[in-house]
Order: structure tokens, then C-alpha cells, then sequence
């Protein structure tokens, strides 16, 4: 008998996947649950399995006081001590109870209580593994669909691929094997579930480090990587030794490394660009394959930055439906505003004649004229700074109340005046400083693959789709980009 329920108890912890110990805790509390109720006791009752004999025992628990006040649950010192000769104040003395039949009933309450322990350790089991690999790359077969979601079997649980997670290019049967990114494990009703994606940009990681040895063993790193998942892929990546070429390495001889992984996405297009440290070149190298005539950096604490490009290429850097843009913004971190050289133009035609604009000042702004002073000066149709400032000495000398000594405390005051206002002339140097520094920046080149010959697989399998998009509807997203 012992060593069929050990055999059992083991039998059932392999195949759920949990401890045995879990199965034997969960065989005593069913004994307790049906003793209790065979008994009809309220004594404190607890079950143990004899490794002897494999019998379960049910055991009475009663606590050693100083005073009883409940004799189902307590004992006083001298009785517990005619049981247990050194039994100590506080200690839990046990007294066996007989075994009897417990009943169809009470049988198949026991057994439900062993069927709900071990549902319960197999779900822990099943979560505790699952909620440790989150962000990991898995293997798995399509099972069923369930109103659009797809149910993936991962092993010892169902996995859960949500309509949101899956590319708008892939459509699987039931079946296929495909691969999947663990992205969180969630506690429910019915158990763990586990939720997966094809969508992460992780997924694209994964499987560059599967195609690309560089990538595997360190030399190639990826730093960045921007996903629209069934539309276009950004990668940036890096090597750490000179002779080695990231971009090329990446795409491979004829581009078959980069055309693996496309057909694994179902054709989504992907980008390779050459990570660099300057964040301007770095944003040059991220909007391609649109030529970027200048970079200016707007706002370092809020990561902003401005990139004026050509008329002709301002619908190929930002994209289809702001889509170049946008995933250039998130691959170097930065918030992109783009403008074409007629938009930049204009802006700073509108600074400078604002600049040149002369707003009138009244007199009273200039603090070293006196309240009489500038009675006079009012009284003989001087209002403004810009008034005074345009009459000689002689002119001053005429209005009445007006002498030398006076003309030239009005000097002194509007050098003073002038000398605490910034430099216009500084003003429109400042500006066009700002906006015409780079106007000539080389656009930067495309790095090439390793062999010639991959260059134009990734030319025309990767990007070709934007550069020949039709005019109309490229200049209509042009007008309103979404960054």
C-alpha cells in the first residue's frame, strides 16, 4: 500500500509538473476536510500520511493552558503530561483519532479538495516558469483561432497571440510553427495566460542574432531598434572592430542575411543604418533614404531637433503618412521638426522683418529725463524714443526751456537708454547663424555591404517603395506630417 500511493503521488508531480510535497499536503488537508465533516467535531484536526504504511492518519490537536476553556481544543498541564510525561506549557499535543470509513460522500469531497490543491500548484508552477522567460523568444505551433486572436501551444500552457500583436502581413494555418516574444503572464479565473506578440521590435533582435554571426558572438551590436511592425523595420547597429563593416554584415553577400529575415516577417521592409555617437550625424543617417541639407540642434534638455532638406525631398524624409519620420524620432530618441528650404526661408524672412519693425517708445521709458523734461519735450511734439533720438542738438536747443547743458543730459540718457538694449545688428547675426551655418552639409553616405553586389538588393527590396511613390499623394502626407 505505502509504496503504490508514493508510486502514485510521484506519477501525479511529473506529469503536472509540480513537487510532491505539494501532492501529499494536498491528500492530508482532503483527509481533514472529510474527517471534519465525518466527525461533525470542532476539534483541530490534521491529516498525516504514515510513510509505513501509507495510511492516512487524522490526528486531534489540542494545546497545553493554564486554564481550560475549551476542551475540544485545549488541555491542562497535568492531563497532556499523563499522555506526554514531559510536555511543556503552550505545546501541542496530539491524540489520534480512529479510522473509520469515511463515506461516499465525504470520499468525494476529498477527492475534489485533491483535484483543487494541485490545479492550484500546477497554475503556480505554470506562471512561476512563464513570468521568468517575459521578453524571451519562444518556438511554438498555431493551435485554433479564437475571434481573431490566435491560441499558440507553448508546451505546458496555451499562449495567447491578441489581433493587436500580430503584423497585418502574416496570416497563419493551423499548425505552422512560428516564433513569438513572451511579452507578460497575467493571473486569471482560468489560470496563468500568457500573452505573446509578433509586433516586438525584440522578435526583429532575435532573429538578426540568429542570421547574422557577427551579431551572435559581439562584434556587430544592435544599439537601436524602431518598429512599425508590418511596415517598415529602423536597425541601428555598430561594430566593435574597424575592419568590420555593421551594414554590410548585416545585409550579407547578395543581401541574403537581410532578405532571411524579411521572408520571415512576411516582407516587411527594413532599414540598416550605421549607428553613430554625434546625435546630428547620427539623425542624418536615421532619415534616409531622404538627403538632409542641415541639422540644427533646438532644445537639448527636450531631446528637439530641426532638419531642413530640399524641396524635392521633403516627402521622402518624412514618409508615408509621417512613417520615416516617425521612426527615425524613435530610433536615435529625439523628436524630429522637418522643413524644406522654402519653409525655412520664409521663417526667417518673417524674423528679420519683425526685427526691422520699429514699435514707437514712448519717452517715458528712459529713466534719466525728468517729469518737467518731458513736459517739454511733449509740449513741442516729441512722444517717442525713436523722435528724440532722430533730432540734432540744435533742434533741442529750439524748443523752449531747452539749453546746452540740457541737450546733453538728454545725450547721456539715451546712451545710457541704448546701451542696456541688445544689439540689433548682434540680433541678425544671431539669426542667421542659427539658420544658415550648414546650408552646404553634405548628405551622408549610404554605407555599402560587404560584397558590391548587396547594395542593390538592399536598395531595391528595402526602400525603393517610398522613392517611387506618386507625386500627388506623397506631396498631399508632406503637408501634414505626423511629427
Amino acid at each position: 500500500m505505502s509504496n503504490l500511493l508514493f508510486q502514485t503521488i510521484d506519477q501525479i508531480s511529473r506529469e503536472k509538473g509540480i513537487d510532491p510535497q505539494i501532492v501529499v499536503h494536498a491528500i492530508e488537508d482532503a483527509i481533514v476536510v472529510a474527517s471534519r465533516k465525518y466527525f461533525k467535531s470542532n476539534e483541530e484536526l490534521r491529516g498525516r500520511i504514515n510513510p509505513e504504511t501509507g495510511e492516512i492518519d487524522v490526528l486531534a490537536v489540542r494545546k497545553v493552558v493554564p486554564e481550560v476553556t475549551n476542551p475540544v481544543r485545549e488541555i491542562s498541564l497535568d492531563e497532556a503530561r499523563s499522555t506526554k510525561p514531559d510536555a511543556q506549557m503552550d505545546e501541542e499535543i496530539e491524540f489520534l483519532k480512529p479510522t473509520v470509513g469515511l463515506g461516499r460522500i465525504a470520499a468525494q469531497m476529498a477527492k475534489q479538495v485533491i483535484f483543487q490543491k494541485v490545479r492550484e500548484a500546477e497554475r503556480e508552477s505554470v506562471f512561476t516558469e512563464y513570468h521568468k522567460h517575459v521578453g524571451e523568444i519562444v518556438n511554438c505551433v498555431v493551435k485554433r483561432y479564437e475571434t481573431g486572436d490566435i491560441i499558440v501551444e507553448l508546451g505546458k500552457t496555451e499562449g495567447k497571440l491578441s489581433k493587436r500583436d500580430q503584423s497585418r502581413l502574416e496570416n497563419f494555418s493551423v499548425g505552422d510553427r512560428i516564433r513569438v516574444v513572451i511579452v507578460k503572464v497575467d493571473k486569471t479565473a482560468k489560470g496563468p495566460q500568457v500573452m505573446v506578440s509578433r509586433t516586438d521590435p525584440s522578435l526583429v533582435q532575435h532573429l538578426f542574432q540568429t542570421e547574422v554571426p557577427e551579431i551572435y558572438d559581439g562584434t556587430v551590436q544592435i544599439r537601436s531598434i524602431a518598429r512599425e511592425a508590418g511596415e517598415r523595420t529602423k536597425i541601428a547597429v555598430t561594430s566593435r572592430e574597424k575592419d568590420v563593416d555593421p551594414v554590410g554584415a548585416c545585409v550579407g553577400m547578395k543581401g541574403t542575411r537581410v532578405q532571411s529575415i524579411i521572408r520571415e516577417l512576411r516582407g516587411e521592409k527594413i532599414d540598416i543604418i550605421q549607428w553613430n555617437d554625434d546625435v546630428v550625424n547620427f539623425a542624418m543617417n536615421a532619415i534616409s533614404p531622404a538627403k538632409v541639407s542641415r541639422v540644427t540642434i533646438v532644445e537639448h534638455t527636450d531631446k528637439i531637433m530641426e532638419m531642413v532638406v530640399e524641396d524635392s525631398q521633403l516627402s521622402l524624409a518624412i514618409g508615408k503618412k509621417g512613417q520615416n519620420v516617425r521612426l527615425a524620432s524613435k530610433l536615435i530618441g529625439w523628436r524630429i521638426d522637418i522643413k524644406s528650404e522654402e519653409e525655412k526661408r520664409a521663417e526667417i524672412e518673417s524674423q528679420i522683418d519683425r526685427m526691422q519693425e520699429q514699435v514707437p517708445t514712448p519717452l517715458d521709458t528712459i529713466p534719466g529725463l525728468t517729469a518737467s523734461l518731458l513736459q517739454k519735450l511733449q509740449a513741442s511734439g516729441i512722444e517717442t524714443v525713436e523722435q528724440l533720438s532722430n533730432l540734432a542738438p540744435e533742434d533741442l536747443e529750439n524748443i523752449s526751456g531747452i539749453g546746452s547743458k540740457t541737450v546733453e543730459k538728454i545725450s547721456e540718457a539715451l546712451s545710457d537708454y541704448y546701451a542696456q538694449l541688445p544689439s540689433y545688428q548682434d540680433d541678425m547675426e544671431r539669426i542667421a547663424a542659427e539658420h544658415m551655418f550648414a546650408k552646404d552639409v553634405p548628405a551622408p553616405e549610404v554605407a555599402e555591404p560587404e560584397e558590391p553586389a548587396a547594395a542593390p538588393v538592399e536598395a531595391k527590396d528595402v526602400k525603393a517603395e517610398e522613392e517611387t511613390e506618386p507625386q500627388p499623394e506623397v506631396q498631399a502626407e508632406a503637408a501634414t506630417p505626423e511629427e
